[in-house]
């Protein structure tokens, strides 16, 4: 049975190859993005199967007004896909306030806009997927990257509390990881060189300096992969709750998650004088 798709930053990138991925099968697709006209050969090569919608993530309106329209043209909703998301790159001392609301505008503000509106036409049908497009960064931390990282370590918590909410339901909730995947060009994303800069402060020049040495260095994905992938994925009957896209960065986070576990470990016998031996009455 063919799917109803609502995916979020249709415009380019994975979310494109998403929703070519979903029509190309014959499944139906809302597909929003902040300019409609970006959609304009999707509606020329798929015609009614896909609904254009120009959406910005950061009203909140507009995506409630998008789902609405989604649903009602479409009759039901499968498969929510929050894609929309960009990457802001500053050392924390460089951010401005602005530039960090920004970054959590669109990256989690925006994703919580979508699942609030999508829930009820869900709930209802006792049935639904929503993917929530994380990222490898947001398992591991890296230096200049943490305005993303906290928009990307906060959708990892939101939408893990959310899985066992909506599971009640009927309703699947899976975070992709994706490492760097190619763009137009054939090249994987250098994420320093990005367009989303905050002012550079001289101090930080020399750390740029060995993160540009080593920055866009691993193997680009393949959208188009990604996307096939993810068609397995809402076939699924059990999906995961989470799931890395691309191997380049799976070392790093076993490395990682490892080093914390060790670290806890390591740490214990303060962890417990910080407990206290305090009884109940006490406290």
């Amino acid at each position: 049975m063919s799917k109803v798709w609502f995916v979020t930053g249709s415009s380019r990138g994975l979310g494109r190859s998403f929703v070519e991925a979903a029509l190309s099968r014959g499944d139906q697709v809302a597909a929003a993005a902040r300019n409609i006209a970006s959609l304009d050969e999707l509606v020329a090569a798929y015609g009614d199967a896909v609904l254009p919608l120009g959406v910005d993530v950061v009203d909140k309106a507009a995506v409630f007004d998008g789902v609405k329209r989604a649903a009602e043209h479409f009759g039901r909703l499968d498969v929510i896909v929050n894609n929309a998301g960009y990457a802001q790159v500053g050392a924390v001392e460089e951010l401005t306030e602005q530039q960090l609301r920004d970054q959590l505008e669109t990256n989690l503000f925006g994703a919580v806009w979508v699942i609030q509106a999508a829930l009820p036409y869900l709930r209802e049908q006792g049935a639904g997927h929503i993917i929530q497009l994380s990222s490898a960064a947001g398992l591991i931390a890296m230096p200049l990257g943490g305005a993303y990282h906290a928009s990307k370590w906060a959708l990892e918590g939101l939408n893990e509390a959310l899985a066992a909410e909506v599971a009640d339901f009927g309703i699947k909730v899976t975070i992709i990881e994706p490492g760097g995947f190619a763009t137009r060009s054939g090249k994987n994303p250098d994420p320093l060189n990005n367009g989303h800069l905050a002012r550079m402060d001289p101090a930080y020049d020399a750390l740029r300096q060995r993160l540009a040495a080593i920055a866009g260095k691993q193997p680009a994905g393949d959208p188009a992969a990604a996307a096939q992938a993810l068609l397995k994925l809402v076939d699924s009957d059990n999906p995961p709750l989470r799931i890395l896209f691309g191997q380049g960065f799976y070392p790093m986070i076993q490395q990682a998650y490892a080093d914390r576990l060790k670290t806890w470990s390591d740490w214990q016998d303060l962890s417990a004088e910080a407990h206290g031996n305090l009884d109940r009455e006490e406290r």
